[in-house]
């Protein structure tokens, strides 16, 4: 019984070690984006469709295959995500859109709303969690652990 409750609060405790950093201080974004993500692992590619927007007091992120049907949906809502629909939790989903929150923050408020992450011209990292390297504001290729890669472009506003 003590094993048992030892185990589930080991588990308990990296389960909250893991979770995504978040900023200190929400960003200001243009909202909302639409966003082309060509996601890159092990040499499989794939393709999705991610939408930000402001609503109330947090922000909606909605993935979706290029066929629309949703992969995820959270909500950033007082420093916590949140889930919204009846999609399972996808804890990939909540590392891709934190890690999408730091690359889409303004160099000017990446100090206060990332305390430890470096920042050069045209890339910025927080630790070895996530690297960044922009080719323009809304083009950039987000390397996270485990040679997964995340190449992120704006969806052309003139696209079908």
């Amino acid at each position: 019984m003590i094993r048992a409750l030892l185990l589930a609060c080991l588990l308990l405790l990296s389960a909250c070690a893991s979770r995504a950093p978040l900023p200190v201080q929400a960003p200001t974004l243009a909202l909302p984006l639409q966003l082309h993500i060509e996601r890159e692992q092990a040499g499989q590619r794939q393709d999705w469709l991610l939408v930000i927007q402001r609503e109330a007091n947090g922000l909606r992120w909605s993935l979706m295959d290029p066929l629309g049907i949703p992969l995820a949906r959270q909500r950033l809502l007082d420093g916590d995500w949140q889930a919204d629909g009846l999609l399972p939790p996808n804890p990939q989903a909540r590392e891709l859109f934190a890690a999408l929150l730091f690359a889409l923050t303004p160099p000017g408020e990446l100090p206060a709303s990332y305390p430890t992450a470096r920042q050069q011209p045209q890339q910025r990292a927080l630790g070895d969690r996530w690297q960044v390297s922009y080719r323009r504001a809304l083009e950039f290729t987000l390397s996270l652990p485990d040679s997964l890669q995340y190449r992120i472009s704006p969806l052309s506003e003139t696209a079908p």
